[in-house]
């Protein structure tokens, strides 16, 4: 059964387990992530157009200059973040709303931010189609945080910043576990930050990666005009 009542019966549960087995294949292994990739309905996060792609390990467009991440990248970042389902999680960058509702599966509450709002109606709307309740979205700057409800046992950043933006280091929680792509406009690494006891942030580099970018006060700069 899929989350929300949106059952095996959609007619694209063949589909997903043959993507989780690829993804399986493809070194991730955290249950919990491959489950829920297995019971979230991806097709009804992206376009009508590209729909019978929404099963290809691959990026697609979903408006306003963004991409849905591939299913690789989307559970790699969560087998990263080593989710019980017991944390706090903050998103930036919703998006389609697909990674927030993968992470409701694997996270007891998560707060997510966007910036366009197009799309932030748009992932509210399918999230309670899907009967979610342990999600808030945000129309906002995603450098900033979320404040209020910080600290965050982790935070998956879900676009490209040219470094860790200083807001997210001081909400993540001790010990707790940033994952952010890295790099300029063109060129990024998938990286694992981790915060020590004393407050200071290590990062590790995972793979090479493509995203979108950031947009925002500690990330890149909006287009002029």
């Amino acid at each position: 059964m899929v989350v929300g009542g949106v059952g095996e019966r959609d007619g694209f549960g063949g589909y997903r387990s043959q993507l989780v087995g690829e993804l399986s294949a493809k070194g991730i292994k955290d249950l919990a992530v491959l489950r829920a990739i297995s019971q979230v309905p991806r097709h009804i996060f992206v376009p009508e157009a590209v729909r019978h792609r929404a099963y290809e390990d691959s990026a697609l467009p979903i408006g306003g200059g963004q991409t849905i991440s591939q299913p690789w990248v989307h559970a790699r970042s969560l087998e990263l973040a080593r989710l019980t389902g017991r944390e706090r999680v903050l998103e930036v960058g919703t998006g389609s709303g697909y990674q927030t509702a993968l992470l409701s599966l694997c996270a007891d509450q998560v707060f997510s931010i966007e910036r366009l709002p197009a799309l932030a109606q748009q992932a509210r709307d399918v999230l309670a189609l899907l009967g979610t309740r342990n999600t808030s979205i945000m129309l906002g700057d995603g450098t900033l945080g979320w404040r209020p409800y910080s600290p965050y046992d982790a935070i998956i950043v879900s676009a490209a910043s040219p470094e860790v933006p200083q807001p997210l280091v001081e909400q993540l929680a001790p010990g707790g576990r940033l994952i952010v792509p890295l790099g300029d406009r063109d060129q990024q690494v998938l990286a694992v930050c981790t915060k020590g006891p004393d407050g200071h942030v290590s990062c590790q580099t995972v793979s090479d990666v493509r995203f979108v970018p950031l947009i925002g006060q500690f990330g890149f700069p909006g287009e002029a005009g």
